[in-house]
Order: C-alpha cells, then structure tokens, then sequence
C-alpha cells in the first residue's frame, strides 16, 4: 500500500471519529491501567461492568492493595484469567506504593516492569494517561493491518513497528483507537462488513463481502 492511501485512509477514519477515546470507563491513570490489565483477552464491556462496583471501593493503589487478592477476585471473577491478574494487580499496586508514590509510570520500560503488564497494555497507557503517540496491537488492529494492507506483518511486534512507520505523523496519536474501533465494529473477523465500510474502496483486502 502506497503512502497517499494510508493517509486517505486515516483521513476517512478521522472525519468518521475526530476524537475516538479507549472504552475502558475510567477517572483516572491508575483505573486505566487496572482496566487494561483486566482487558486482555476479555472484552472493555466485560471488564467496564466488573470495575463499576470494584472502583468505588478501590480506586487507588493502597485501597487496591488493602482489598487483597482474595477481595479483588470477587470483583473480577467474570473476567478471563481473573486468578492470574488479581495476582498480578495487586504486586502492582505494591510496586506502585512503593517505587513510585503511587504515581503511574510514562515510559515503556519502566510500565513494563509492573506485573501483568506487557508491551501492549503499556502501550495502551502511554496513549490514553499521557498523550503519547504509541500504538497498541492487540487482534483487532492486527487484523485491520493485515486485511487491508496497511502494515501487514506475521506478529504483533512486526505490525506495531510498521505502524510505527507508516502512518503519517498527524494521525499517528489516535491511530491506534482509529483501528481498533474499525475492527471491532466494521472490519470484524469473521464476516466483515464491508459493505457499510468507509475505506472499501482504499482497503486491498481480496475477500470483500457483499451483503
């Protein structure tokens, strides 16, 4: 795909969605990164239903951690992996009282050192908390840059750099949420709809669908 079609492309995405915004219900760095620990391989619904009732009695780090793990899986037990992440949640919010005065960190390494927190979800933060031109990939964007030629690539890492790469410096801060929202809702995995897609005539997708 050529450089003036991925910029026709987000072009369209933007006039669509001038200022799209992550799904995850939040008030606060901290809720965001808790609910993007608790996304992985779950859907924002799933998670935004769980973390209603679980932030109005833990909405920071100490009152996360004075819940425990045994309290915190009460609220999260309809979420995938919920074991594993409360776990991971609250060694978190240890690291996070006390390394950095319960302040969320701005750079990818230092996120990455929390538990249960991988490149994506860091990503996601540095994005969403700070401002920061990063771009997430997680299924949805993986499929969209495949399907439709804007940065094909056979794993995530590889999709992430060529987005990195490829999308014009204007677009690049809502990018990710562009993509995300586009797959989740148009380009989906197993019967795109493209017939009521924006970018059809852009998208070099072999497989088009008729309705």
């Amino acid at each position: 795909m050529n450089k003036e079609k991925r910029s026709e492309i987000f072009k369209r995405l933007k006039k669509a969605n001038p200022a799209p915004k992550t799904e995850l219900v939040h008030k606060s760095n901290f809720e965001l990164l808790i609910s993007v620990i608790l996304s992985a391989q779950a859907t924002d619904v799933s998670v935004n239903k769980a973390t209603k009732e679980l932030y109005k009695v833990a909405n920071t780090p100490q009152k996360m951690l004075d819940l425990g793990e045994a309290g915190l899986k009460k609220y999260i037990k309809s979420i995938g992996l919920y074991n594993s992440k409360a776990k991971n949640i609250i060694q978190t919010c240890k690291v996070l009282i006390d390394e950095h005065n319960c302040r969320i960190p701005r750079d990818r390494e230092t996120l990455q050192k929390l538990p249960g927190v991988g490149r994506k979800t860091a990503n996601v933060v540095l994005n969403n908390a700070f401002g920061q031109p990063t771009i997430a990939v997680d299924t949805h964007i993986f499929r969209v840059s495949n399907r439709t030629g804007i940065a094909p690539g056979k794993d995530v890492l590889q999709v992430e750099l060529k987005l990195e790469k490829f999308v014009p410096e204007e677009y690049k801060l809502h990018a990710h949420h562009w993509l995300i929202l586009h797959g989740r809702y148009t380009c989906v995995a197993r019967n795109p709809k493209c017939y009521e897609c924006s970018i059809i005539d852009l998208c070099e997708y072999k497989g088009k669908s008729k309705k």
